[in-house]
């Protein structure tokens, strides 16, 4: 009986199950599900950018370093994050029909915590990298060897994987005798447990538990990694060595910030306090803005990186100081 019920997503509201948002509201409704046209386009800029930079990292020998390694894997993501969703939520504007059946609910949303499990640890690595190449230049090439890179990227993958194939498998064992009606533009985790009428208390405890080493000990190996960082840019004689390092890390923490609130935000609550507008928001940045963010913060901003690009389209060398 569950792998034949279809559950309908829709922007905010719960409308009866088999009608769209847009419908039931009329006119209101319809002006404010209007900006999820907006989102193929959006994505498609998203995705052909982080293939611009897989493409321009791939074919130029010189960002053949663990930074770039990790740059690219980022970006192969944050890609994967976008195409996740963006497929169905085009489909839903075009057939103006917000349906999505209950086994593809289930395949959406693992592979979305799947790609953000990743994202999340692949930040933690990115943010040592970057320590040990400002902290420890010296013996950079020792400690983040290619085997050492590729080990860490392996690791990050099997763990996002594993914690997304548990809580997606416990999911399957529930019973939803709620309302069908999905208030989110995509399959996520705490809206769907929030329509099971099974009893979820062991599957938030191991929500939670996961949520503690998923979340906090790769945030806490970023906060630990910039302050060192920082410890040691105030050792810096130059000023102008310690603006443009402050500067990198600045704009590296204002997107570690934006990713890991939000997910803070979203999943360290139960479920039963969980609110949809919230919710709503925080998937947004995290599956939208982020993945937008990552390819100027990581890579395009970087002069190497500004060359090579150039280099690739055939422009020559970039000027841009």
């Amino acid at each position: 009986m569950r792998g034949r019920r279809v559950v309908q997503s829709a922007p905010v509201a719960q409308p009866p199950v088999g009608s769209t948002q847009a419908e039931e509201e009329g006119p209101e409704a319809r002006a404010a599900a209007s900006p999820l046209r907006a989102l193929p386009g959006h994505d498609l800029v998203t995705v052909l950018r982080n293939l611009l930079i897989i493409l321009v990292i791939g074919s130029d020998t010189q960002l053949h370093t663990p930074v770039y390694f990790f740059v690219v894997n980022l970006s192969f993501i944050d890609t994967c994050i976008t195409c996740s969703s963006a497929p169905k939520v085009l489909v839903n504007i075009q057939m103006q029909q917000h349906t999505i059946s209950y086994t593809g609910c289930l395949v959406q949303m693992y592979f979305f915590m799947a790609l953000t499990l990743m994202d999340d640890f692949l930040l933690a690595v990115m943010a040592y990298d970057r320590y040990v190449a400002l902290c420890l230049p010296v013996h950079y090439t020792m400690i983040l060897w290619p085997q050492c890179c590729k080990l860490l990227v392996a690791a990050s993958w099997l763990c996002s994987h594993l914690l997304a194939f548990s809580l997606t498998l416990l999911m399957a064992q529930f019973s939803f005798c709620a309302s069908q009606v999905i208030p989110q533009i995509f399959c996520d985790l705490l809206p769907l447990l929030k329509l099971a009428c099974s009893d979820t208390h062991i599957y938030q405890v191991m929500m939670f538990i996961e949520a503690v080493l998923s979340g906090v000990i790769p945030l806490t190996c970023v906060l630990v990694s910039y302050a060192r960082i920082i410890h040691s840019i105030l050792k810096i004689p130059s000023a102008g060595g310690k603006d443009k390092v402050f500067s990198t890390c600045g704009s590296h923490l204002t997107v570690v910030a934006l990713f890991y609130g939000t997910l803070f935000l979203v999943y360290f609550q139960p479920s039963c306090s969980y609110s949809a507008e919230t919710g709503m928001v925080a998937s947004v940045i995290y599956t939208m803005v982020t993945p937008m963010l990552n390819p100027f913060i990581y890579s395009l901003q970087n002069r190497d990186m500004k060359e090579a690009l150039w280099r690739f389209l055939g422009w020559g060398t970039c000027s841009t100081p």
